[in-house]
Order: C-alpha cells, then sequence, then structure tokens
C-alpha cells in the first residue's frame, strides 16, 4: 500500500477540518510513508498517529497572537528536508489552497526546483456545515457560496464587508471571530437583512461547538456563550435547514442557542 516516490518530493496532504476519519486514502498513504512531517498547529495529533514511530514530526503551525514560525522558514525547511532525499509531508489543516498558504509554498518549491503534489481534504467550512446539517446550497435557497476570510493583511486597507452583502446566497467566513462586530454592521450596512440566519461553529467536526442566531445578533450570541477561534461563520437562508437536518445530537448546540436567545 505504501506509494512509491520519487525524492525530492513534498506532498502538500489537506488534513481536513479535524475529525481524522475524514482524511482522503491519498492522505492516509503519505503520511503512512512519511520521514518528516512539517504540521499545521490545527492539524489533529491522532492523525500524526499515522505516520511511523520513526518519523521525525516539526511544529510549524501559526496561531493568532502567539509566537508563530515564519513562512520563510518552512519554506527552508521542507526544501532542506527534500533535498536530503527524505519523504516529506507538509500537512495543512483543511485544504492546502483554501486559506491555506498552500500556493505560496508551492512556489517557493517550484522555484527550488522540488517536485510536489496536492492533495486536496475537506475544508473546515464544510466540514462543519455537514456536522451540522446545513446545506451550503440548495436549489430554492441559495445557488451561490462565498468563501472569504475575515483576516486582514498585513499593511493592507480595512475590509469593505458591506459589498458582501449581496455577492452570495450564503457567505462562509473563516477567521472572522475577531472582527465580528465589524463583520456584521458592514454586512448591514450593505443591505443584509437585519434578521439573516447565521451561525458561528468552533471546532468542526471534534467537540462541534455551535450558536445561532441573525446576523444582527450574532457578536453578542457568541460573545454570550463564549465560542471562539478556530471557528467559522455560515450567513444565509440555509443556516435554518440545519434545524430541520441535523443529524449529531444537538443537545450541546441546542443549550448554547437557548442560552444566548437566539433560537
Amino acid at each position: 500500500m505504501n506509494p512509491s516516490f520519487s525524492p525530492p518530493l513534498v506532498s502538500l496532504l489537506g488534513a481536513g477540518p479535524g475529525d481524522p476519519e475524514l482524511l482522503t486514502l491519498r492522505a492516509a498513504r503519505r503520511l503512512a510513508a512519511a520521514e518528516v512531517i512539517f504540521y499545521d498547529a490545527l492539524a489533529n495529533p491522532e492523525i500524526l498517529s499515522l505516520a511511523p514511530d520513526d518519523c521525525q514530526r516539526i511544529d510549524v503551525g501559526k496561531r493568532g497572537g502567539r509566537p508563530s514560525t515564519a513562512q520563510l522558514l518552512i519554506h527552508e525547511q521542507m526544501i532542506r528536508a527534500a533535498r536530503q532525499g527524505q519523504r516529506v509531508v507538509r500537512l495543512k489543516g483543511g485544504d492546502p489552497f483554501l486559506f491555506g498558504r498552500g500556493s505560496e509554498e508551492c512556489l517557493a518549491l517550484r522555484a527550488a526546483g522540488i517536485a510536489y503534489e496536492i492533495v486536496p481534504g475537506i475544508t473546515s467550512a464544510m466540514g462543519a456545515a455537514a456536522y451540522a446539517g446545513i446545506p451550503l446550497t440548495h436549489r430554492q435557497m441559495s445557488r451561490s457560496v462565498l468563501f472569504c476570510t475575515g483576516q486582514q493583511a498585513r499593511n493592507s486597507p480595512p475590509i469593505d464587508w458591506s459589498r458582501f452583502a449581496q455577492a452570495a446566497d450564503t457567505l462562509v467566513i473563516y477567521m472572522g471571530i475577531s472582527q465580528i462586530t465589524q463583520i456584521c454592521a458592514g454586512l448591514l450596512a450593505g443591505g443584509m437583512s437585519p434578521s439573516t440566519p447565521a451561525t458561528a461553529i468552533q471546532w468542526a467536526t471534534l467537540e462541534q461547538r455551535q450558536v445561532r442566531s441573525t446576523v444582527q445578533e450574532l457578536p453578542i450570541a457568541i460573545a454570550r456563550v463564549g465560542i471562539a477561534s478556530p471557528a467559522v461563520l455560515i450567513i444565509g437562508a440555509v443556516v435554518e435547514l440545519g434545524d430541520v437536518l441535523a443529524w449529531r445530537p444537538a443537545a450541546q448546540e441546542s443549550g448554547l442557542a437557548q442560552q444566548a436567545g437566539c433560537r
């Protein structure tokens, strides 16, 4: 079952949203053959256990507001390991190419002449929505989805959230908890109805915690129940379908929502 590598080769693996059972078969095989793994902060430690005991595991995770590994250093470490002929896995939370800096790492590897492959993963928003019973699309309710990030790039102008208000039927916002007040205010200023259903989901597919409210009341609901990063926001009519389509035990989620007074 072990794959054949032709070093130097780096495998950029999507670790998925958290639940190890959501890994792809290819990702599991690459982990089983890895000699060195550079892993993100959000990669579930259970996933690392799929690698051989003698595999070197290097934490290069980025954590908001705390010391983190510089991106250029990650590039240098991967290139060095690959040039040494090691089977390198770069394990990234969610999907490498969706807010995961995977493209930056591929560009660095390509510039260094290092062969690489990309193994897609289930992105956290897809996992969070599925585990909450929320379809991001629905023929009568949502024919478009917009994925965006609430994290503002350094030295860039502030995000104009008003322009997202009418951009799609369903909005999915990553890394938006710290900016939740500005996000919701901007969407309202852009013409979004205050009663638009909205939810915040923390720790997707693991000890998933969720609170549902409206776009107007979501900042208050999040503060009351203590939803924190890592979390995703889903805004749109489809959020209401989670009440009907939820398939996991909902005691915790319902309790949070009732505590927030938003059901």
